[in-house]
């Protein structure tokens, strides 16, 4: 789901990390490892490997298109926010409406959003609060409530 509307932050989003990358096509890998690093000491209860995959494609997605006249980074965030964990990718390339592609059943690429779509209980792009692109992703139930 593209929801350009979608506010940054509200009440209750608590800030849990941040990693910034190279635009190069090693730094998806380099997400999966860092994220799932540094995301475990807060002890999530969804599926920190269907994250990480999130957050690979994205940043994928990233490297690829974005783009500057200037030396730039990929930058990734993620927040708790009440019981949900949402984590947005930022670029600087220009701000577009991100959407899911339709790939041929050969085709090597085009499927990244679509795995998003698939897998988060909602995605989202917009303009980036640090010029051009951000899309996150939301997993609910990241964090069971407490009684």
């Amino acid at each position: 789901m593209d929801d350009s509307t979608n506010p940054r932050s509200g009440p209750g989003s608590e800030p849990l990390g941040a990693m910034i990358l190279q635009p190069l096509p090693q730094s998806a890998s380099l997400a999966r490892r860092w994220f799932h690093k540094l995301i475990a000491p807060y002890g999530p209860a969804c599926s920190i490997d269907d994250c990480t995959l999130m957050i690979s494609e994205l940043v994928t997605n990233a490297v690829l298109y974005g783009w500057s006249y200037e030396e730039w980074v990929v930058r990734v965030e993620w927040f708790k926010e009440g019981t949900s964990l949402r984590v947005e990718v930022h670029n600087p390339g220009t701000p577009v409406n991100v959407r899911v592609q339709q790939s041929d059943a050969d085709d090597a690429h085009g499927r990244g959003l679509l795995l998003v779509d698939s897998i988060a209980e909602s995605w989202h792009s917009r303009p980036s609060r640090f010029g051009g692109t951000v899309v996150s992703f939301v997993v609910a139930d990241a964090w069971p409530t407490r009684r």
